[in-house]
C-alpha cells in the first residue's frame, strides 16, 4: 500500500509493507538551501529512506485517530468550516424535531410570558385581551366548548398594547398552539386559570380536588343562566359598564379625536371634529352618567371649533354632529349645543349648490366650498335623503326656513323622479342632472336604507301632515314585498335580498336590520297591523343572523339559502365576515319590545350584548370591531370603534332594557339614523 502527499515543498510517497515501512522524499531544488553552500541542488533530487519496522501490520485505533487528525490538518480552513457548519445544521435539525423535547420548549415559553413584567416596553397583541376582571362572571367556558343552537350602517371606508400582567395570555393563537402546556399548568394546580379569552378566573373559586374542573364547569352553565334572566336593574347597569369601559379607552387614548383604535391605544381621524364624544353625548345623558357627561360638555365649549379648512361628508357629519347636537340640546335644554348646532348647519348649506339642487357629497366647513367625489358627480340616494330630521328641526329652533327649505326641495325632485321600481329607489343621483343614475338595482342596503325610514319618520316628526312621505313609504313597503321579500331553507325564515336588472340575489346587508323596527313604529303610529306581524318575522331573521354564527355575533353580509335540503340557512362568504358593532338589529329588539313587551328581545338582546363583551371588548378601554364571526378561535380584531357604538348601539341596549316607557318616549321623539331623539312637532307647527 502506498499514499502520495503532495504540497508547496515537495512531494512525498509513504509504501508501507507488511515487514517494513519505506519513505521516499523528493525535494523541490528552490525550497531547500545548505547551510554550507549557497548552490541549490540539482532538480529532482532524491532521498530514499528505509525504515525496519515491526512484522507485524499496526492497524490500530491509535494509529487511525492519527492519520484522520493528519488529514484533518491538510484541509483547508474553509473546508473545515463547511464541514462544522452541516454538523451544526444536522444537530439543530435533530433538536427541532424531537417532539417531547418541543413540547418542553413550548412549556418553557408559556411560563415567560406569564412571568414577564407588565411595565416592559408596550408591545401589539394579536387579538384583543378580554373584558376586565368584573365582567368575568358574564363568561362561561370557552366557546369552542360550548354548542351554539343551530336552527353601509355607514362609517369612512373602512399603538401598541402593555404586556397583560400575570395570568393573563395576550394572544389567542399562543393559547391555541399551547393546549399541552396549559393542561400541565392546571394538573399543577396553578393560582390562575387561564381561559382562551384572556380572562382569569382564580383557583381558589374552584372545587378543590380531582373534580375541580367539573365543578368550574357547573358554576359556569349556572351563573349563566342565572345571568340570561338578569333583572332590568342588572342589564341597566351592565350597559352603563359596558359604556364606561368604553369612554375609559376614548378618554385616554384618542380625547378629542374622532375614533378610537382600541387594540393599538391610538386614535383615527376622519374629520378631526371629536366625532365620538359628540355621538355620545346624548348617550351619557340618557343613561346620566354625569361625570362622563360634564368632561365633554367642557371639551365642547372650550375646544370644539368648526372654523377648519376641513372636507367633511354631508351625511355623515349632518347625523352625528348635528343630530347630536339637536338632541342634546333638547334634553339638556342648555343653549351650548344649539349654538353649536347652527355653527355647523350653516357651513353645511353649500352642499345645495349645485345644478340640480341635490347636495354634493363633500363639503368644506372652513372655505364654504363643497363638491362630489373625486371619481364620480353622483350621490347616493340614502345620503341626500337621510339629512330632513335635522335640518328641518333646524329650521323650527332657529326660526330660519332656508335650512328645511333646501332638504325639503330634495325631497320634492325624488318623490316625482322616474326610474324607480314599484316604489323602490336606486341607489345613485346625479348632482347636476338630478336624475337617478345606475338604474335597475334596488336594495335595502347600504346606499339605500336609511330614505324608506326617513320616508316615515319625517311623517312623524311634522305631526303626520305630509301624505306625500307616508305615500311613498307605504308604495316602497309593497314593492319589499312583490320583489325582495323571500323564504329561506329549511327554517323559512323571511328575509330581504335585492334586485339587479330583474334577478334577485338572496344578499341581505346587516343595515336592513333597521326594517323590523321601522315597521313596528309606523305600526304604533296607526299604520296597519300587518306591518308590526312583518317585523316579528324579520326580527327573527335578524337574530339569526347572530344566533347562527359561531360567536354569536352578524356578519356584515349574509346569504340565505333557497335551495331545498339546505342544512343551514344563512351562508357568510369570506369578505362578508366582519362586525362593525353595528347598532341596527338592537334598534330594531328596542322597538319591539317597547310595543310588544315580550321579553325574549330583551333575552335576544342580552345574548348580543354578552357575545360583544366576549369577542370585541378590549382590556385596556374600548370595544373595537373583528374581521372574522365564524371564527371562535381567532375572530381578529379590526383596532377601531366606531362612534355609532356609543351613539347607537350602547344606547338602544339601555333603552331596550329599561321598561320605563317614558325613558325616550316614542310619542314625543323620533329618532334620527344615528339614534339622537328628535322631537315630534306639536300638530299646531
Amino acid at each position: 500500500m502506498s499514499i502520495d502527499v503532495g504540497g508547496q515543498l515537495g512531494s512525498f510517497r509513504v509504501v508501507l509493507f507488511k515487514p517494513t515501512f519505506s519513505l521516499e522524499c523528493s525535494v523541490d531544488d528552490y525550497a531547500v538551501g545548505y547551510a554550507g553552500d549557497m548552490h541549490p541542488p540539482s532538480k529532482n533530487d532524491f532521498v530514499s529512506l528505509n525504515l525496519t519496522g515491526s512484522s507485524n501490520y499496526n492497524n490500530s485505533k491509535q494509529w487511525r485517530r492519527q492519520s484522520c487528525w493528519r488529514k484533518w490538518n491538510q484541509l483547508s480552513r474553509l473546508q473545515r468550516n463547511l464541514l462544522l457548519l452541516t454538523v451544526a445544521v444536522m444537530l439543530v435539525c435533530g433538536i427541532a424535531t424531537y417532539p417531547s423535547l418541543t413540547e418542553h420548549i413550548r412549556g418553557l415559553t408559556v411560563v415567560m410570558k406569564e412571568e414577564v413584567d407588565p411595565d416592559l416596553k408596550p408591545v401589539v397583541p394579536k387579538v384583543l385581551p378580554e373584558p376586565d376582571k368584573q365582567n368575568q362572571l358574564h363568561l362561561s367556558e370557552p366557546p369552542s366548548e360550548k354548542p351554539r343552537r343551530v336552527f353601509h350602517k355607514r362609517g369612512p371606508p373602512g399603538l401598541n398594547n402593555r404586556l397583560p400582567k400575570k395570568g393573563n395570555v395576550s394572544e389567542t393563537q399562543v393559547e391555541e398552539k399551547q393546549q399541552p402546556a396549559k393542561k400541565q399548568h392546571e394538573e399543577e394546580g396553578e393560582k390562575t386559570l387561564i381561559n382562551w379569552r384572556g380572562a382569569m378566573i382564580e383557583a381558589d373559586q374552584a372545587t378543590e380536588g380531582g373534580t375541580a374542573k367539573e365543578a368550574e364547569k357547573v358554576d359556569d352553565v349556572k351563573q349563566e343562566n342565572q345571568l340570561y334572566k338578569e333583572p332590568e336593574a342588572n342589564r341597566l347597569e351592565a350597559v352603563r359598564e359596558a359604556f364606561r369601559h368604553a369612554w375609559k379607552g376614548y378618554k385616554e387614548f384618542a380625547w378629542g379625536q374622532d375614533e378610537l383604535r382600541p387594540v393599538s391605544k391610538s386614535y383615527g381621524e376622519w374629520f378631526g371634529l371629536g366625532l365620538t364624544l359628540i355621538d355620545a353625548l346624548d348617550t351619557m345623558w340618557i343613561l346620566n352618567l354625569k361625570e362622563e357627561f360634564e368632561e365633554a360638555k367642557t371639551w365642547v365649549a372650550t375646544e370644539l371649533s368648526f372654523n377648519k379648512n376641513v372636507d367633511v361628508n354631508l351625511f355623515e357629519s349632518t347625523i352625528r354632529i348635528l343630530g347630536g347636537l339637536l338632541s342634546t340640546y333638547h334634553l339638556t335644554g342648555d343653549t351650548l349645543f344649539l349654538d353649536k348646532a347652527k355653527d355647523i348647519g350653516t357651513r353645511l348649506m353649500p352642499a345645495f349648490n349645485t345644478p340640480s339642487k341635490i347636495p354634493y357629497s363633500d363639503v368644506n366647513i372652513g372655505k364654504g366650498t363643497a363638491h362630489p367625489p373625486r371619481w364620480t358627480s353622483d350621490s347616493t340616494v340614502a345620503e341626500v335623503t337621510s339629512i330632513q330630521l335635522e335640518f328641518r328641526e333646524l329650521s323650527r329652533l332657529t326660526q330660519d326656513s332656508r335650512y328645511q327649505a333646501a332638504v325639503d326641495e330634495v325631497m320634492q325632485k325624488v318623490h316625482k323622479l322616474e326610474g324607480k321600481q314599484d316604489g323602490l329607489v336606486p341607489m345613485f343621483i346625479n348632482t347636476n342632472s338630478g336624475q337617478f343614475t345606475h338604474l335597475g338595482v334596488f336594495t335595502l342596503g347600504a346606499r339605500a336604507d336609511s330614505y324608506y325610514e326617513y320616508l316615515l319618520k319625517q311623517w312623524i316628526q311634522g305631526g303626520k301632515k305630509e301624505t306625500d312621505l307616508l305615500d311613498d313609504y307605504l308604495h316602497a313597503l309593497e314593492g319589499v314585498k312583490k320583489n325582495l321579500l323571500k323564504k329561506s331553507s329549511p327554517s323559512s325564515l323571511t328575509f330581504v335580498g335585492e334586485l339587479s336588472h330583474g334577478q334577485f340575489s338572496p344578499k341581505m346587508d346587516h343595515l336592513v336590520c333597521f326594517l323590523p323596527g321601522t315597521l313596528a313604529l309606523g305600526t304604533h303610529h296607526g299604520l296597519p297591523a300587518e306591518h308590526l306581524e312583518l317585523a316579528k318575522q324579520l326580527m327573527e331573521t335578524c337574530y339569526q343572523m347572530y344566533a347562527q354564527m359561531e360567536t354569536g355575533l352578524s356578519p356584515e353580509i349574509a346569504h340565505f339559502n333557497m335551495h331545498q335540503g339546505s342544512i343551514r340557512d344563512v351562508e357568510v362568504k369570506l369578505a362578508d365576515r366582519h362586525n362593525l358593532l353595528r347598532p341596527e338589529t338592537v334598534e330594531s329588539l328596542f322597538y319591539l319590545y317597547r310595543f310588544t313587551k315580550d321579553r325574549k328581545y330583551q333575552d335576544w338582546g342580552w345574548e348580543i350584548l354578552q357575545n360583544f363583551n366576549k369577542y370585541t371588548k378590549v382590556s385596556t378601554g374600548g370595544y373595537t370591531s373583528i374581521n372574522n364571526v365564524r371564527d371562535i378561535a381567532y375572530p381578529s380584531p379590526r383596532d377601531k370603534m366606531e362612534s355609532f357604538f356609543l351613539g347607537e348601539t350602547l344606547k338602544y341596549f339601555y333603552l331596550l332594557f329599561s321598561d320605563d316607557p317614558d325613558l325616550v318616549s316614542l310619542d314625543k321623539y323620533v329618532f334620527n339614523t344615528e339614534a339622537h331623539p328628535l322631537p315630534i312637532w306639536p300638530t299646531a307647527d
